[in-house]
């Protein structure tokens, strides 16, 4: 299959790049590169890729390690450039994972949100429309969830009161590619992905921010005063997960589905700190603090439709997943080549 993963130099966007190719499909990646955060993670990413070099706005660079791959940098929100993208290639499956993230930051700058996750995702339903793309595969978020009463979250669960506009705009996300598969019936799979870590992640997100502190001899915050639960869900699982479901896209009158894409196992927030400090063989100071607006207390992942669907459940132990971090991290980071990341 001719696949486009968009936000390829991404977190999770990299790892199914790689997944792809290695089970033999021909992959286009795309990604803005903006400066979010260091573009040399980015960068990085994609050299383990086979990319050496990024060639200007709109211009593909081939892949060294895999000659099924081509790169291309581009802004999901440029409409031409996007059309003549989706023109020119005719591709069979979309996995559209670029978007802007963060949740505190759509607080602080909400006007790239709804560029970035609306307007750019209104791009990727309208090219997918065009050239009849045969399945449309899309990050959503268990941010969707917002203000949800009872835990587990399932996908039948009413999605209606998000807490922040990162939520707010995976929500509009979901409904704009439902009616999209109810008007021109083209298959859409979203993925509600909890709190994914691992390997290559965000410099963000918690798990890179505390173990940052943690080796640094600094103080972390810990929001709520720790009362908080996250369902941290490793990389591998997510790619897994993420494999299966492109491979079956949705039929009937309209082709459209969610998937939650979670561990389905809670860890108490500051269970997960102590499991860094373990890992580490260092205690940090902690400063607790109320709770950040945007913030819920709780995300746990109902994965019944996905084991149901795929006989496959992520499994990683939060264990065996911090501890791959953390020897990624004190490696990509503390080694003689990643000392000035």
């Amino acid at each position: 299959m001719k696949i486009l993963v968009t936000g390829a130099a991404g977190f999770i966007g990299s790892f199914l790049t790689e997944a792809l190719l290695e089970r033999g499909d021909e992959v286009v990646g795309l990604d803005n590169l903006n400066d979010y955060y260091a573009v040399s993670l980015k960068l990085d990413r994609l050299k383990r890729l086979g990319i050496e070099q990024v060639l200007g706005e709109g211009r593909f660079v081939s892949g060294q390690r895999f000659p099924m791959f081509r790169f291309i940098r581009m802004d999901l929100a440029d409409r031409e450039s996007m059309e003549r993208l989706f023109r020119d290639e005719q591709f069979d499956v979309v996995c559209n994972l670029a978007a802007q993230a963060g949740v505190r930051y759509s607080i602080e700058n909400p006007y790239s949100y709804i560029q970035s996750n609306v307007v750019g995702f209104l791009n990727v339903l309208e090219g997918c429309r065009h050239t009849r793309v045969k399945h449309l595969v899309y990050a959503s978020s268990s941010s969707v969830y917002g203000m949800a009463e009872h835990v587990p979250f399932r996908e039948t669960d009413q999605a209606d009161r998000p807490v922040s506009l990162y939520g707010a705009t995976k929500k509009a996300d979901e409904l704009m590619a439902h009616a999209y598969s109810k008007l021109y019936r083209l298959p859409t799979t979203g993925l509600r992905y909890f709190t994914v870590y691992g390997p290559w992640g965000r410099p963000d997100m918690a798990p890179c921010l505390f173990l940052k502190e943690i080796l640094t001899g600094g103080t972390i915050q810990v929001f709520n005063h720790g009362d908080m639960q996250r369902d941290f869900t490793f990389i591998q699982d997510v790619v897994e997960a993420t494999l299966r479901i492109i491979d079956r896209p949705e039929s009937g009158e309209v082709p459209y589905t969610l998937y939650n894409i979670g561990n389905s196992s809670p860890i108490a927030l500051m269970d997960f700190i102590h499991t860094l400090e373990r890992c580490s063989g260092r205690e940090v100071r902690k400063e607790y603090r109320e709770m950040q607006s945007g913030d819920v207390q709780s995300t746990f992942a109902d994965t019944t439709r996905l084991e149901r669907n795929f006989g496959f459940k992520p499994a990683t132990s939060i264990g065996e997943g911090v501890r791959k971090f953390y020897d990624w991290y004190v490696e990509y980071y503390h080694s003689s080549s990643g000392s000035s990341k």
